[in-house]
Order: structure tokens, then C-alpha cells, then sequence
């Protein structure tokens, strides 16, 4: 297991990269881990951050709690403490977050940023198809918007995993749950795009069943894709903050907003729970409200 501080270091650069976080967001998430470092190496000799338990937690949480640490900071600690081992999961340093029942019931909710359907438009028309790689990029975004994927699981997607004439695909998820998705013929249509120009491409023997590969024949990484959408969404004028998790928000909220059922959302996002997607229904019914306060003469007296 690598040091406190090398973790911190990559956590640091996951804030930055994945979650698109502010800077002084990414700063004060970096701020409380280190809090939780010094009190965990005062009371525990330099205990690794993949042995803390869930109690050690509660504990750092009641000792700040003592302090007189303000409720609004005390939230952002937990939040930042949950980022933190949902980091320490995905980097596989350790199977399951020993943060996942920490209270935190007053930091307020927040929604994800999504997209229009008309602004995905933009983004995957700005792949310009002369360019290296495009049918590749355009195939990725197209298979993120139409599936809801996560990151992750767009990287370990596998030619074994796509069942086209059925119109699904097979994948695996968190703690390696498998789920039937729909996949939409657009997406299909760029995948088998991409695999015609791949049969002329260098493959790793260990990566032939690998979907999606880099120039050295090696599948992508999290940071890759993240790049992809990135440069896609400023070629397409788009301004907000942008991620790969961006498109799954928005194939999310069309979902609903055109009349899908929540629990159907759920089972292909692979939300364990349903309050995970309920977020979505809070997101439209916002969405809904700030419409008819805008524009309903009714509401706006």
C-alpha cells in the first residue's frame, strides 16, 4: 500500500481530472483528508489509509464534532471523506469504502450537471471524422450517451460483451454485478464503424477483447476518455464543466424526462439503490418548477 500522502497526491489529481471539481473545492476535500491522516497516524501509529475502519471514521467525525467545527464544515469533511475511499474503491486499493454510513443528512443535495440532447448533438458532431482516432471517439461518446456507462465500465467494455443483433450489451459493474443495457443503433452502427478500421490496427494479444484501444493496442484509461469528451465538448462551444459521468447524467434525465420509469433507470444505471436515481426525479422536478416560474404567467404574478 502506497503512503498517506502519495494517495492524497493521486486523489488530488482524480478531483481534478474525473470529477472536474473547482480548485478550492479539490483544496478542502485534499484539507480534510490530511486532517484525517494526522488524527489517524496520532491515535493509530501510521495505520495505512486502506485499514481504517468505519468506527475510526465515526470517531475523526465526533472529535471534530467536540472541536466546535462548524455543521457546514463538518459536511464538507464527510463529503470529502466519502470522495476520498470511493477514490480508494476505483483504484482497487481496497473492495468496499468503510465511509459509506458516515452521517452527513444536512449537507444539502445537490444535482449533476446534464446536457441537452441538443447540446450531445453538438458535442458528437464536433468529432472531426479526418482526424486519427475519430471514429474510435465518436463510437465512445455515442456508446456513453446511449448506454449511460460508467467511465469505468465503457474501459473494460469487451467485443465478447456486445450482443448487437439482441440490442444489448452486457456489463459489469460495481462490485462486479453484471446488467443487461439497451444499445441504441447509433451507437452500434460507429462501434462496427471502429471495428472495421481496428482489423487494421496493432492489438496487444491481451487486449484483443478489449473494445476500445489506444495507438499502442493497449485499452484506454479513465483519463483518456475524460480527454476525449473534454476536447469534443470546447470544439463544440459547450461551457460547461464536462466528464465522461456528464453523459450519464444526460442519458439519465432523458430518460425521465420523456417518460421512463424509475426503476427501469435504476436497473441500467445498476444503482443499487433506488435513492441513488431518484436524484434524477429532484433534478426534473427543479427543472420543471424553474420552467413554470420563468414562463407561466400564473407563477410569476
Amino acid at each position: 500500500m502506497s503512503s498517506w500522502p502519495h494517495i492524497i497526491k493521486g486523489f488530488s489529481g482524480y478531483l481534478k481530472v474525473e470529477r472536474s471539481l473547482s480548485q478550492h473545492t479539490i483544496e478542502s476535500y485534499t484539507r480534510d483528508v490530511r486532517k484525517l491522516y494526522h488524527f489517524i497516524k496520532e491515535q493509530y501509529d501510521e495505520k495505512p489509509p486502506d485499514s481504517v475502519t468505519d468506527e475510526e471514521l465515526f470517531e475523526f467525525v465526533r472529535e471534530l464534532s467536540k472541536t466546535g467545527t462548524k455543521k457546514t464544515s463538518l459536511n464538507r469533511t464527510v463529503s470529502g471523506i466519502k470522495a476520498f475511499y470511493k477514490f480508494m474503491v476505483l483504484e482497487n486499493y481496497m473492495a468496499q469504502s468503510p465511509a459509506e454510513h458516515i452521517e452527513s443528512s444536512s449537507v444539502p443535495r445537490t444535482f449533476p450537471d446534464a446536457l441537452s440532447h441538443s447540446e450531445v448533438m453538438k458535442i458528437i458532431d464536433a468529432v472531426d471524422l479526418t482526424q486519427k482516432n475519430a471514429t474510435r471517439n465518436r463510437a465512445i461518446i455515442e456508446t456513453l450517451y446511449s448506454c449511460g456507462l460508467r467511465v469505468t465500465e465503457l474501459v473494460t467494455l469487451r467485443i465478447s460483451n456486445l450482443y448487437f443483433e439482441e440490442g444489448y450489451i452486457t456489463i459489469t459493474g460495481k462490485g462486479n454485478k453484471q446488467r443487461l443495457v439497451p444499445i441504441g443503433r447509433e451507437a452500434i452502427k460507429w462501434i462496427q464503424f471502429y471495428l472495421e478500421e481496428r482489423r487494421e490496427s496493432k492489438i496487444n494479444e491481451n487486449s484483443r477483447d478489449v473494445l476500445f484501444l489506444n495507438n499502442r493496442g493497449n485499452g484506454l484509461t479513465r483519463v483518456m476518455i475524460f480527454l476525449i469528451i473534454k476536447k469534443a465538448a470546447e470544439t463544440a462551444g459547450i461551457k460547461k464543466n464536462i466528464s465522461p459521468h456528464t453523459l450519464r447524467h444526460s442519458f439519465a434525465t432523458e430518460l425521465l424526462k420523456n417518460g421512463a420509469d424509475l426503476r427501469a433507470i435504476q436497473d441500467m444505471l445498476g444503482h443499487e439503490s433506488i435513492t441513488t436515481t431518484e436524484i434524477y426525479f429532484e433534478l426534473n422536478n427543479s427543472h420543471l418548477r424553474e420552467s413554470l416560474l420563468k414562463f407561466h404567467p400564473r407563477f410569476n404574478g
